[in-house]
């Protein structure tokens, strides 16, 4: 006996597997449980879908049977493709944000750390200003290029700490070796 069975399954072309449960009722007539399904899929949703009954005498479904499986196979395949490229996209998402979530955090934590070294700079600042130190305070204030968040504060507490010292630097004469400051030097000309 020579049937073309397979072939007729092979010319589907569909991937996966098949379970086929054949019971035979009474005057005659069978009953076929077909279940077309791809273990490859990672949808769980994808193992939900009933099997495809069919009822009849053999000459029935032997003349029938891949008539009617046909078209239902084929669209349960593209319902399988469908779920799987969607789970790959959706995985593929969920890395992308992800990434997205680690960057924030990247980003969060180096301004953060910047933040402190910031607030750290500027502790020095007070406190070599609390010790009248008004020039080693001015040097220690931190460049506004590289905290341009707070490039305004710093520009004010630099011009703030050079009204400080700028007297001394400027205004008040500097006294020669073995004379004060208050002394004035004349110089008689020959």
């Amino acid at each position: 006996m020579t049937t073309n069975f397979f072939t007729a399954i092979e010319q589907l072309k569909v991937q996966g597997g098949w379970k086929i449960n054949i019971t035979r009722e009474k005057e005659g007539r069978l009953i076929v449980s077909v279940l077309y399904y791809d273990d490859t899929i990672g949808d769980d949703a994808s193992k939900m879908l009933p099997p495809m009954l069919l009822k009849g005498t053999a000459a029935e479904l032997d003349e029938g049977f891949f008539t009617a499986i046909a078209q239902p196979v084929q669209e349960t395949a593209r319902l399988f493709t469908n779920m799987e490229q969607y789970l790959k996209e959706r995985e593929q998402a969920k890395l992308q944000s992800q990434m997205e979530k680690d960057k924030a955090a990247k980003e969060e934590k180096e301004q953060s750390e910047k933040d402190k070294k910031y607030k750290d700079a500027m502790k020095q600042v007070d406190e070599l200003e609390a010790k009248g130190k008004y020039r080693d305070a001015w040097m220690k204030v931190p460049d506004a290029v590289q905290y341009p968040k707070h490039a305004d504060a710093i520009r004010e507490r630099k011009t703030a700490l050079a009204k400080k010292f700028a007297p001394d630097m400027f205004d008040q004469p500097v006294p020669r070796a073995g004379t004060t400051a208050n002394e004035e030097t004349i110089i008689e000309e020959p």
